[in-house]
């Protein structure tokens, strides 16, 4: 019997779970193993499994940023929940959050207990691991900029803490290697009146509402700004507002957006992704990079993302970590 069958045996992991409901797009067929863990002794139990039978692990958070293909993910996906979205509050100002905690609630709870600096994370829609690895950010800030130290799980040498300054954050990137978990963050705050936090929320949820696409399937901004140019302003300048293919289509409202309708496939969204960056990239010269990420397997077109893009390379990619 193989580690992950013996898991499947006690009940701590599930076979052929269908994905769908785990990202912001609703879509994605099933994953052969997966597992809802919710402290760093559940998580370490089922990823040493899968390394120990050579199955690659995608690690889940809120999916806003994940797009799982239509056939699946061939290998094992954890959901981080419970224990792992906690914060607290420390006597120094500075504030801690599990992995899975949704950014608005850390920054409200910040807010709450007058400690500013984290209020731009109430635009971002998915968790703290994630906005880790990928430091997350708008508004004039980023992830990055208020963290002290990470907590990671990795694999075969278990729990370790690793600090800011060896992450080497710059734009949307850190230099986390792919097959670290993380479990937790430490954050600095600074003094401020909750009354004035309140103010800077509304104000960036107003803006968020009134310039970004609501009410619909997506996943956030689909690429990085390159450079001082913003995506969606190249987007939109080589006239692909509103341009679909199947049920995927440029958002109308804001071109970095990518909405899907209710019968969208996993397959027009990844081929959309692909004409798009290929056209901006024959009638600008700018070659765009995907901030949204893909697993399993996609049918790939001539324009098709790259493989660390797409997810279909061996170990597959995901919101918190790829490995």
């Amino acid at each position: 019997m193989t580690a992950l069958r013996s898991l499947v045996e006690s009940g701590e992991v599930e076979t052929d779970v269908t994905l769908a409901a785990l990202t912001t797009y609703k879509f994605g067929g099933p994953a052969s193993w997966y597992a809802n863990v919710g402290s760093a002794a559940d998580l370490a139990r089922v990823i040493e499994a899968a390394v120990t039978d050579g199955v690659p692990y995608l690690i889940v958070g809120r999916g806003s940023n994940l797009v799982v293909s239509d056939a699946g993910f061939d290998g094992l996906v954890v959901k981080l929940a419970a224990d792992l979205a906690e914060t607290e509050l420390h006597d120094d100002g500075s504030v801690s959050a599990g992995a899975a905690t949704p950014l608005p609630k850390l920054a409200r709870a910040a807010a709450k207990a007058g400690r500013g600096g984290l209020e731009f994370l109430v635009a971002v829609p998915g968790s703290v691991g994630g906005a880790v690895r990928m430091n997350a950010g708008c508004h004039g800030s980023d992830t990055g900029e208020w963290l002290l130290s990470v907590d990671v799980y990795r694999p075969g040498h278990g729990v370790t803490q690793v600090g800011r300054s060896d992450l080497d954050m710059r734009y949307r990137y850190s230099s986390l290697p792919p097959g670290d978990i993380v479990l937790g963050a430490r954050f600095r705050t600074e003094p401020r009146d909750p009354q004035d936090s309140e103010d800077i929320m509304r104000e960036i949820t107003a803006w968020r509402k009134e310039h970004q696409p609501g009410g619909t399937l997506n996943a956030g901004s689909v690429f990085k700004n390159p450079g001082e140019t913003s995506a969606g302003w190249l987007i939109d300048s080589i006239g692909l507002k509103g341009f679909s293919i199947g049920g995927a289509r440029v958002s109308s409202k804001h071109a970095n957006f990518f909405e899907a309708d209710a019968d969208a496939s996993a397959q027009d969204l990844f081929d959309l992704v692909a004409v798009v960056k290929s056209r901006v990239a024959a009638e600008t010269g700018v070659t765009l990079e995907a901030e949204i990420q893909f697993a399993g397997q996609f049918e790939r077109q001539d324009a098709a993302p790259s493989a660390a893009e797409n997810g279909a390379a061996e170990n597959g990619a995901g919101e918190e970590g790829v490995a």
